[in-house]
């Protein structure tokens, strides 16, 4: 089985402040370290999968090649510093559609990711700047980390990899 740490698009990977969709290139700025704390995780043997709401999808404001195109952004960025993010997974529904099991704080999203890739749920984390992410990981039976938002989450980063690394 395979270890894994899910962690945040909006907020945790890249800083939203002052904007609350991110989908313009010009507005996709990855927070303070991201790509070495995902680094660090995947040479700690952590899958590194992304969960994002993405409801301006589904409010038309934005398509899903938008998103995908920050996604290949952030890969090659993390790829550079010579990490790995294993999985992308995002939500384009937006809850005025009404109710949507992928869109956090529902969990379908993170039991994907654990069913597709063999993920020990003992081993697994959620790190999120939002209650929303933590009720999710709940959801999943795995370890949800509330972060500030817009911070560097080495110290979390390295708090998961000083328990659960060498295991």
């Amino acid at each position: 089985m395979n270890k894994a740490v899910f962690i945040d698009r909006d907020g945790v990977i890249n800083n939203d402040e002052g904007l609350y969709y991110i989908y313009n290139v010009n507005d996709f700025r990855l927070n303070e370290n991201i790509e070495s704390n995902i680094t660090k995780l995947c040479k700690a043997g952590f899958l590194v999968i992304i969960i994002s709401n993405q409801g301006g999808i589904g409010k038309g404001l934005y398509t899903i090649a938008h998103t995908e195109e920050l996604h290949k952004i952030l890969c090659e960025k993390v790829k550079e510093k010579g990490g790995t993010v294993t999985e992308l997974y995002f939500c384009p529904h937006h809850e005025q559609s009404g109710r949507c099991l992928c869109r956090k704080p529902d969990s379908l999203l993170l039991e994907k990711a654990i069913a597709r890739f063999n993920i020990d749920k003992n081993m697994a984390f959620f790190i999120g700047d939002s209650k929303r992410d933590v009720e999710a990981a709940d959801k999943a039976n795995i370890k949800g980390i509330l972060v500030p938002k817009n911070t560097d989450i080495a110290a979390f980063v390295d708090s998961i990899i000083k328990e659960y690394g060498s295991k």
